[in-house]
């Protein structure tokens, strides 16, 4: 059996936001090797996101974001289950990235669910939840959600959002 350090843990939980006996215990699970252990972490947190997902979201912010010159701006509301997590770096990055997403994509609806069923609109052009992420286009705007969804263990879900352009209706 492989040594787990109380240093790899915290390192683990530096990068994850886990806490302590879920890192110990996905370390263990990868046979201390840390990628392995972060992939084992982000599983979990992706299925425990899951289960959250019927939860209420009645906490969370409105975020603006103003490009340069402005031109061009949008507004997000970002909702999750309680103000401490509304609070945190995590969810305040994650909504401004949502701002700047909206400004820069100018999606339409939230999610491809907002789309009639007879749509022909390509949904990762207009859902914002479908596109790809703009500072990453490895990943779709809900798989950032998902990872601050893991990272803090709540429901995280985006209400509603409006991009305002000079001249434009």
């Amino acid at each position: 059996m492989v040594q787990i350090t109380t240093d790899v843990i915290k390192t683990l939980r530096d990068l994850t936001g886990a806490g302590i006996m879920d890192c110990k215990r996905a370390l263990e699970e990868a046979g201390g090797n840390l990628d392995q252990a972060q992939e084992i972490l982000h599983a979990k947190g992706i299925a425990s996101a899951a289960k959250r997902a019927g939860r209420t979201t009645n906490e969370g912010l409105v975020d603006a974001y103003i490009h340069s010159g402005g031109r061009i701006g949008a507004l997000v509301e970002l909702n999750c289950e309680t103000d401490f997590v509304a609070r945190t770096d995590e969810f305040r990055a994650l909504i401004h990235d949502l701002a700047l997403q909206v400004a820069a994509m100018n999606p339409s609806h939230v999610s491809k669910d907002d789309l009639p069923p007879d749509s022909t609109l390509n949904p990762e052009e207009v859902c914002l939840l479908q596109q790809p992420f703009i500072k990453d286009p490895s990943m779709t705007v809900q798989d950032l959600v998902n990872n601050v969804n893991a990272k803090t263990g709540e429901n995280i879900q985006v209400r509603r959002f409006i991009r305002f352009a000079l001249g434009q209706e």
